[in-house]
């Protein structure tokens, strides 16, 4: 296994969920830099298929895709997941994949890259949009947004409890001079709130909150976890790997509300064959990083992952 692949999260994990059959299609929702995918083709026959997805034109344009492109079983597709339902349908999928992987957040590469602006620990232009073709910067979205919208992002997508301060502190900074890289956010912020945490820069929350909106993180995840069931075959298996509380709540809702009873019938006289359910079996608990993967690979300390089978 390559280095690049020790890198991927959940790596032997992931893979191991999906049970993947040598003739299966999978589709690997976040290409990033093609270690998972790498992994997939490595256990597919020669009649087996891949279909990658990622909006980062940097990880389509990437020298692990192009190698990964000369492979017949491999299709990839520079777009978001909840594109989901549409290609698989285009190329004849739909209802026939054996298995979907999705390796949610922000990667390594666009962390560490200055130049995308999602890290406050490097100085660069305020970006953060996962697809740099289309979209509005993090720097546009806070020169035209709404204070009291602004307040709410950053408390509900960062759970920010300055978020009041910090909104103000921004709106009153771009009356004379918007903001325009990573580090004067982070300064900005910095300044604004009263006290700093023990083990946490002041800027995390805020990052991640604004970084949600930008990208409108939230709403590609429920947007693809819906599509994935029309997409699977039945016995297909869903692994979804989250890297903070908002998307795994959401998964972990999504595989609730399909494993069971749709509704609650209460006293009404119906018959039990009339009670709509759902189309996943939940798999096994909730699953985290091993100590020795958190030691050669920090980030994974935060990753939980789940995993569903389709009915």
């Amino acid at each position: 296994m390559s280095e690049k692949q020790h890198q991927s999260v959940l790596y032997c994990e992931s893979l191991q969920a999906l049970n993947i059959r040598e003739d299966g299609i999978y589709v690997d929702c976040t290409f990033g830099r093609g270690g998972h995918s790498e992994g997939i083709l490595q256990q597919l026959g020669q009649n087996g298929r891949l279909i990658a997805f990622d909006r980062d034109i940097d990880a389509i344009n990437s020298p692990e895709a192009n190698r990964l492109r000369q492979d017949g079983r491999f299709h990839l597709h520079h777009g978001c997941f909840d594109e989901l339902a549409n290609v698989c349908r285009q190329l004849g999928y739909l209802g026939k994949v054996d298995g979907i992987l999705m390796d949610l957040g922000v990667s390594s590469p666009q962390l560490d890259v200055a130049e995308r602006g999602f890290s406050f620990m490097r100085n660069g232009p305020l970006d953060m949009r996962m697809d740099t073709t289309r979209g509005m910067s993090a720097a546009e979205y806070l020169a035209q947004v709404d204070e009291q919208d602004l307040v709410q992002v950053l408390f509900d997508y960062g759970d920010e409890r300055f978020a009041r301060r910090i909104a103000r502190a921004i709106v009153e900074q771009r009356q004379t001079s918007p903001v325009q890289t990573t580090l004067e956010l982070a300064k900005l912020i910095d300044n604004a709130v009263p006290f700093r945490d023990k083990h946490k820069h002041p800027a995390t929350r805020s990052f991640q909150a604004i970084r949600i909106e930008v990208n409108q993180e939230l709403e590609q995840i429920k947007s693809g976890l819906n599509q994935t069931i029309d997409v699977l075959a039945p016995q297909g298996r869903l692994v979804v790997i989250a890297f903070h509380s908002l998307e795994d709540r959401i998964v972990k809702r999504f595989i609730r509300d399909e494993s069971g009873r749709k509704h609650n019938p209460g006293k009404l006289p119906i018959k039990e064959q009339d009670i709509e359910r759902g189309q996943l079996k939940k798999m096994g608990q909730s699953i985290k990083a091993q100590a020795d993967e958190l030691k050669q690979n920090p980030r994974s300390r935060s990753a939980v992952m789940r995993v569903a089978e389709k009915l």
